[in-house]
């Protein structure tokens, strides 16, 4: 007999072989139809794995992430047979899950294959998902799975398969089938009932610019056919929403492929939405005891040297500047941490200066692959709220649950209120991806995990997301649409205080390392504004808004006192402009509400005459005639 454990803390015996789909049909036939596979001992595998030893359970379902993972998974390899049904001979990369949905990598050689085929092949799945096929898995050695595929003739598959060893190595077959894959998988195909494949995009082979372009095909699967509706709705709302569209639109940023790509430009209107929202956290940090610093956009490679960047991030980084000095290498900067430890370095510190906090808007460059380029939200060059807190070990605490508060006030004030924060630790399994030794990672982990606990913070817990130096607890916010997207992020680091050999006197006049936090509340500016963009749709809030009010002459004759109108506003510290073209006021009405201007002020003949305004509001149309003082009396009362 073996014990299995439920995350309701429970313990019952088994005999040793069951599966963890006959548990379930033991607890009852409605959670057995629902499981899509299983957590054991924290490891999601199938279903119908028996399980040989003491085991926690967990039985995922489509409510649960890991579950929708399997189920997506599975649906990638209903498309590959789909695929090579239709399509024989064809080869395959690559197929995994992804947040919403899947995609498969495929090389379809001498076939054409365009947008107006995906129909052809979601009918296709439908009519296998129908069959109930199952998902069996098989254990083979390395040279039969080699064998296998050089028979197809799948170079993609016999250089994935060459990095693998004897005893990891598994195939999963449905109808006819086959593919290389470690699982997890669905029993079997029946729970997959509406299919859409959203798109086609090119791929290089294992994102190698120098490789073969593959054909990759996105696609969604539901186990009910309502739920694809509503994520298709969804998608045309998220069309309507999106940064780019709505960015160009309102004027807020562009890019130039003279200036490179993944390098955007901000725009007067942009520039002032990202001004808001930095003078916005400037003055919260003055408030919590940050000083302001800046540090140059570059720095000798010997820095990320130090600090570990080049190792981790060199391949993928800009490449060396070289000098006319002989040897001399500068890089872009990847990350605003490096300079922030040489400025903590650049005088001695007593444990009484502790903590000191340095804050700094810094631009890092990051080269992105050109295919994973996305308007704000995935870039070359971005700018951090970056801010480094360098503390005792007895302060940590209550810093991180300093920040903590800060970055869920930031949050808020942008009306983000749905969120989870996920602890992100390093992968036990693969301690060499990470930089420092076991006790400090325990150390920084425990700190992050306690201060959660204290405040008592929804979290969920991924291996293997930390940052190099450190674990972190990233900010995983829902946007209006109900999207998931990771902004703030708060970092314990005791590695590069290490690296860079960082110390203060104590009080027992010794030697000590200080602990690092590294914390950034929007992430990165770029990024936070295109999300906020979509959340929004444009329409900001009013303190942030680059232009809260737009002046509607009725004619010419009437710029005058437009303009009066306008000065007096800015006097009072409100932002806004005329629309003096020649055109009727209908016109300029419908423009000004396309560029989700909160406010209008139509002034004609009888405004001048009763020194008013007629104000019009964005969406809702008249709300009536006011004193020039009342309405900004009436917008500041908002702000």
């Amino acid at each position: 007999m073996i014990n299995i454990k439920f995350p309701d803390g429970t313990v019952k015996q088994f005999e040793k072989g069951i599966t963890p789909m006959q548990i379930a049909q033991g607890i009852s036939e409605g959670l057995a139809r629902n499981v899509l596979s299983a957590g054991v001992n924290g490891k999601v595998q199938d279903a119908l794995i028996p399980i040989e030893e003491d085991a926690d359970l967990v039985l995922y379902t489509w409510k649960d992430k890991e579950g929708k993972a399997t189920y997506w998974h599975s649906s990638a390899h209903l498309m590959a047979e789909a695929l090579e049904e239709l399509y024989p001979g064809i080869k395959f990369g690559i197929g995994p899950d992804i947040e919403n949905g899947f995609y498969y990598d495929v090389d379809f050689g001498d076939y054409e294959f365009t947008k107006e085929d995906l129909k052809k092949v979601e009918k296709k799945m439908i009519e296998l998902a129908k069959k109930r096929q199952p998902y069996i898995r098989k254990e083979v050695s390395k040279q039969d799975a080699l064998d296998y595929f050089k028979k197809k003739g799948d170079e993609y598959k016999i250089e994935l398969i060459q990095d693998l060893n004897d005893g990891e190595i598994t195939f999963y077959q449905t109808g006819d089938f086959v593919d290389l894959c470690r699982g997890p998988h669905l029993p079997d195909t029946k729970p997959i009932k509406a299919v859409k494949l959203l798109n086609i995009a090119g791929a290089y082979w294992r994102g190698d610019e120098n490789r073969k372009m593959m054909t990759r095909i996105y696609g969604i699967t539901f186990p009910k056919k309502g739920d694809l509706k509503e994520y298709l709705d969804m998608l045309e709302e998220a069309k309507k929403r999106d940064h780019r569209k709505l960015g160009a639109e309102l004027e807020l940023f562009m890019f130039s492929d003279k200036v490179g790509a993944g390098l955007p430009i901000w725009l007067p209107n942009g520039t002032l939405l990202r001004k808001r929202l930095e003078e916005f956290l400037v003055k919260e940090q003055e408030e919590a005891g940050y000083v302001q610093v800046i540090t140059p956009h570059l720095g000798k490679k010997d820095l990320y040297v130090t600090s570990g960047h080049y190792e981790k991030y060199g391949h993928d980084s800009f490449q060396p500047i070289h000098t006319p000095r002989e040897g001399e290498e500068f890089l872009l900067k990847p990350m605003n941490c490096p300079h922030h430890c040489e400025i903590f370095k650049h005088k001695p510190h007593s444990y009484k200066e502790l903590p000191i906090r340095i804050a700094e808007f810094g631009t890092v460059y990051r080269y992105e692959q050109s295919g994973e380029l996305h308007g704000l939200t995935r870039v070359r060059g971005f700018t951090q709220d970056d801010a480094h807190i360098f503390c005792t070990s007895d302060q940590l605490k209550d810093e991180f649950l300093a920040v903590l508060e800060l970055t869920k006030k930031v949050l808020s004030k942008l009306g983000f209120d749905k969120y989870t924060a996920q602890i992100s630790l390093r992968d036990p399994e693969n301690k060499e991806k990470y930089i420092g030794s076991d006790e400090n990672w325990e150390k920084a982990e425990q700190a992050i995990i306690d201060a959660t606990k204290e405040v008592g913070l929804e979290t969920t817990t991924e291996l293997g997301e930390a940052a190099f130096y450190g674990p972190k607890l990233d900010f995983m916010v829902r946007d209006a649409l109900g999207r998931s997207w990771q902004l703030g992020t708060i970092q314990v680091d005791y590695n590069l205080p290490e690296r860079f050999d960082l110390e203060y006197i104590g009080a027992d006049n010794q030697k000590h390392r200080p602990v690092m936090i590294h914390r950034a509340p929007f992430g990165s500016m770029e990024r936070f504004v295109g999300v906020l963009i979509e959340h929004s749709e444009g329409k900001f809030p009013l303190w942030l808004t680059p232009e809260q009010f737009r002046i509607l002459p009725v004619s010419d004759l009437y710029l005058d006192y437009a303009n009066k109108v306008l000065n007096e506003l800015k006097s009072k510290g409100l932002r806004g402009s005329i629309d003096d073209r020649t055109e009727s006021v209908g016109r300029k009405i419908r423009d000004t509400e396309l560029k989700k201007i909160p406010y209008m002020l139509i002034v004609g003949e009888k405004e001048v005459e009763d020194d008013m305004v007629s104000v019009r509001k964005q969406g809702e149309g008249d709300i009536g005639k006011m004193k020039i003082t009342e309405f900004a009396d009436f917008i500041n009362n908002q702000l």
